[in-house]
């Protein structure tokens, strides 16, 4: 015979309130990280911006560098995915990587996710586990598919430089190059990024010939 029900809220609305209340916690980690950097973040301070208390982040998230790992999977992940998705059957390379440079500028530099980004940069080194989840999760994953988007295009004849598949990260560097110069020097010399991603195509496929 089945258990009776516990009296209470029902199973879904329980479940429902605990999934708010992670992304709740998520979102105030992600301000606290951003304001203070890593190292300075206190789990008070991110309970308190929440509206939880301290004890219920432990429910959710082991420690400081779990709920940032959390961070990085729910708001970098998802757009690494999208980002490195295979040229569509006729589609070229270019168009692919073309692609890639329009989502990253619009869902990465131009939002919060160049600052988690630029905390990475900034902190890794003195917390490597972070640094090796990122290079992990985001880092390895990227290079692996922009290998494969390079691999093709040598292979169709639109990449002529072969060596290039031995070094995705310089199809990629624009798209750093564009989150630090955006949170270092923009108000010196402010940088068009659009312009700037096509040019470096230009230089990789050759400058498209004009109607």
């Amino acid at each position: 015979m089945p258990q009776a029900a516990l009296p209470g809220a029902p199973a879904s609305s329980r479940a429902e309130r605990a999934a708010e209340r992670r992304a709740a916690i998520v979102a105030a980690a992600l301000d606290e990280f951003i304001a203070r950097g890593f190292t300075a973040t206190r789990l008070d301070d991110v309970a308190k911006r929440a509206g939880v208390a301290k004890g219920t982040i432990y429910l959710h998230f082991k420690d400081k560098e779990t709920l940032f790992e959390e961070l990085v999977r729910t708001a970098i992940i998802p757009v690494v995915d999208r980002m490195t998705t295979p040229p569509p059957i006729g589609g070229s390379v270019r168009e692919a990587l073309e692609a890639f440079a329009k989502t990253f500028l619009r869902e990465v530099v131009a939002t919060r996710r160049a600052d988690i980004i630029r905390l990475i940069v900034a902190e890794g080194p003195r917390f490597p586990a972070i640094a090796d989840f990122y290079y992990r999760e985001v880092i390895s994953r990227g290079l692996a598919a922009m290998r494969g988007l390079i691999e093709i295009g040598i292979a169709r004849g639109e990449i002529r430089l072969g060596e290039l598949k031995n070094f995705p990260q310089i199809v990629v560097a624009p798209a750093i190059v564009a989150i630090v110069w955006k949170s270092l020097f923009e108000r010196h010399a402010p940088l068009d990024a659009n312009e700037m991603l096509r040019v470096h195509l230009d230089l990789i496929f050759g400058a498209r010939s004009k109607p």
